[in-house]
């Protein structure tokens, strides 16, 4: 086994340091007692009680949420629907442009995105709310979920869908039956990370919001630039808390995945 050089460790715990430092002074933070942001005051849950009072942070968290709920599922829905196209169909006639058109969102920097998607808006008159921001989530969410779920089905036995239209089940209940449960914990970790990408998105949702669908994200932002409330440290906990078991529980189903698509040996 080979040993982990001075120089080796050193540089992971530098790097875990410069990503994770931060973000563990903000929670640190976030049980300050003093009304001060940068001072000190003792250990105190005070701030997150305060939260339980601030009404707009509270209304625009349940928009984030219910945004993310929303999008994440359509999103996990047309993404599985594209990666069986791609992964099934062969290559058929327009496949590299249609590839093409699911994947650009990986790629494309978001301010593009989203200004783009204002444009498309305001070209068919469409009120910007809710539902323009939910459109532009699912758009950017589900190239992720096409990458999960295809790099599942790849390699994917088809010898089980086999047998059982053998035994004379049909396409459809031969999906719902075999294949669906095979590969729901790819479909779960690409929506939980449709659910994150969704929940902490600024840029696309700054760019198709309108009147009464300020998001948690953007409403941070907002106030932020006024000065830091000791809330903001709470609030950003929360997100960070979330998000993060919402990561830690797509990679979980990740590697269940992985488990189930490896072929056994005798």
């Amino acid at each position: 086994m080979r040993k982990v050089s001075t120089f080796n460790l050193a540089a992971i715990l530098v790097g875990i340091a410069f990503l994770y430092l931060p973000i563990a002074v903000l929670v640190i933070y976030s049980f300050n007692a003093s009304r001060l942001v940068a001072v000190w005051g003792g250990w105190s849950t005070r701030w997150y009680v305060e939260l339980l009072n601030d009404r707009p942070l509270l209304d625009a968290a349940s928009i984030s949420v219910r945004l993310a709920l929303t999008s994440a599922t359509v999103a996990t829905i047309l993404g599985t629907m594209a990666a069986l196209a791609l992964v099934r169909f062969g290559r058929f006639r327009g496949r590299l442009l249609f590839a093409a058109m699911v994947y650009a969102p990986l790629v494309m920097p978001e301010v593009i995105t989203g200004l783009s998607l204002l444009l498309l808006f305001v070209a068919l008159a469409a009120d910007r709310g809710f539902w323009t921001v939910a459109i532009a989530h699912t758009t950017m969410a589900m190239c992720f979920v096409t990458v999960i779920v295809q790099s599942r089905l790849v390699d994917f036995d088809m010898s089980l869908e086999e047998a059982a239209m053998d035994l004379g089940a049909p396409p459809l209940r031969t999906f719902m039956v075999v294949t669906l449960p095979l590969i729901f914990p790819a479909i779960a970790a690409a929506w939980m990370l449709a659910f994150a990408l969704s929940l902490d998105d600024l840029v696309i949702a700054s760019f198709t919001t309108g009147p009464g669908a300020t998001t948690l994200p953007i409403r941070i932002y907002s106030e932020v630039r006024l000065g830091v409330k000791p809330e903001m440290n709470a609030v950003c906990t929360i997100m960070v808390a979330v998000v993060g078991a919402a990561v830690i529980v797509a990679s979980l189903c990740a590697k269940l995945t992985g488990v189930r698509g490896t072929p056994a040996h005798v």
